[in-house]
């Protein structure tokens, strides 16, 4: 459970130095306050402490374009795989004469992500929390 409290904590302390204006900062405190009046086993506790986390993050980057590192590699990791790797993998697969070969083809879209260069980006834009997620 510690570990989901640092975490938060860890967010909000990315947020409080931002600077963000007030308008945000009501919006995610919302969540804070439920977090704050909640009444529950720890377990639950965890569940809404990462539920909190994630709505938070998803304001962040709908609203104010802030992201975590590696956000974009994270997200368009999975895309690179299924729209290059597999049918890569399984042109290689079949052209080999053995599926087994599959793999090679994710490996090969997992690289041709787009994700680490909009990372790059966010970073010279200065729009990532300095955090890990």
């Amino acid at each position: 459970m510690s570990k989901a409290i640092n975490n938060l904590y860890k967010l909000i302390t990315a947020i409080n130095t931002r600077g963000i204006d007030k308008k945000h900062t009501q919006s995610i405190s919302v969540d804070i306050v439920t977090f704050n009046s909640f009444e529950g086993t720890d377990k639950e506790l965890i569940k809404l402490l990462k539920k909190i986390q994630c709505e938070t993050l998803k304001y962040l980057e709908k609203e104010l374009k802030l992201v975590v590192k590696n956000h974009y590699r994270n997200m368009w990791m999975v895309l690179g795989m299924s729209m290059f790797g597999l049918p890569l993998g399984v042109v290689f697969g079949f052209s080999i004469g053995n599926m087994g070969f599959i793999d090679v083809g994710l490996s090969i879209g997992m690289v041709i992500g787009v994700g680490t260069k909009m990372d790059e980006q966010a970073k010279k834009q200065d729009r990532v929390l300095n955090i890990d997620c």
